[in-house]
């Protein structure tokens, strides 16, 4: 294993621990540097969030930063999107969803660097 693929699984895991989005990290590791079609690229990346999220939702548990009425109805609709995005993703295929991909990734790019701020 090269220390490449360590180092994206461990900005992967940083970064999706903080709710940012790890997964876009690994799949563009898997994606241009393993030469990993991007369908399967998206599947071991889901594979590889499970215990992620799952350390990650037990710590925000702990310190109660997790609003449970709120996480199980947004969960409820995030599974039925599941479907549907695994749905899309089979009958677009990887080349498109890749583009799709991208162009997410510059999209909330730009949103973040000219996105005014918002008073917290």
């Amino acid at each position: 294993m090269s220390i490449a693929a360590l180092l994206a699984g461990l900005l992967s895991g940083i970064i999706g621990s903080m709710g940012l989005g790890g997964g876009a990290v690994l799949i563009i590791y898997l994606s241009l540097f393993t030469e990993t079609e991007q369908l399967r690229s998206q599947g071991i990346n889901l594979l590889f969030f499970i215990p992620i999220a799952l350390i990650a939702v037990i710590i925000y548990a702990v310190k109660k930063q997790i609003q449970w009425k709120v996480t199980v109805k947004i969960s409820l609709f995030g599974m039925l999107g599941t479907l549907a995005g695994w749905y899309f993703a089979g009958f677009l295929g990887g080349d498109i969803t890749a583009k799709i991909f991208g162009g997410m990734l510059i999209i909330i790019g730009i949103t973040e660097i000219f996105g005014k701020k918002k008073k917290e």
